[in-house]
């Protein structure tokens, strides 16, 4: 039975080894990584299994590779995106495409029109509206009831940049 079973995994490695020679170098890349992954995969099911591994640190291995696809992911979502890419700087920025200018306050990243989309005001808007939407936003994003600083700080710059333009 042995002789069997050693023949047959003999076999099953010399048809892998000739596969792995046609494959290109791209391929042979993509092929290890898959590999790689798959193995680690098994083998953290089956400590987790096991009870060697406990199933929180398992999940968080498991979501290791995941990391890779990150910047496709912030693709699919625009303000991810520009918080990634850096958010652009002070001074002037152009409109998406339409070539016309839009001045931002010193020392901010942020345009008016900008701060009026996050606000979700009309850029003829009063100081009174500008506090009323900005309380409405905040105290639904606000990171003691589940929102992200993030969020909190842009609302919050976008409150500055529309008062600043109102004393």
């Amino acid at each position: 039975m042995q002789w069997i079973l050693g023949i047959v995994l003999a076999a099953a490695l010399f048809v892998v080894l000739k596969q792995w020679g046609r494959l290109s170098a791209e391929k042979k890349k993509a092929v290890t990584w898959k590999t790689v992954f798959i193995v680690g995969g098994v083998m953290l099911a089956f400590m987790v299994l096991t009870g060697r591994v406990h199933v929180l640190t398992a999940a968080v291995a498991g979501l290791i590779p995941l990391l890779r696809k990150l910047p496709e992911i912030a693709r699919l979502v625009p303000t991810l995106n520009r918080f990634l890419s850096g958010g652009g700087g002070a001074g002037e920025s152009f409109a998406d495409g339409a070539g016309e200018r839009q001045t931002q306050a010193p020392g901010s990243g942020m345009s008016e029109r900008e701060a009026c989309e996050i606000l979700n005001v009309t850029a003829d808007c009063t100081r009174e509206e500008v506090v009323t939407a900005h309380r409405r936003l905040i105290q639904k994003l606000h990171p003691d009831r589940g929102g992200s600083d993030y969020l909190a700080a842009k609302i919050n710059e976008a409150k500055s940049v529309l008062l600043r333009s109102r004393a």
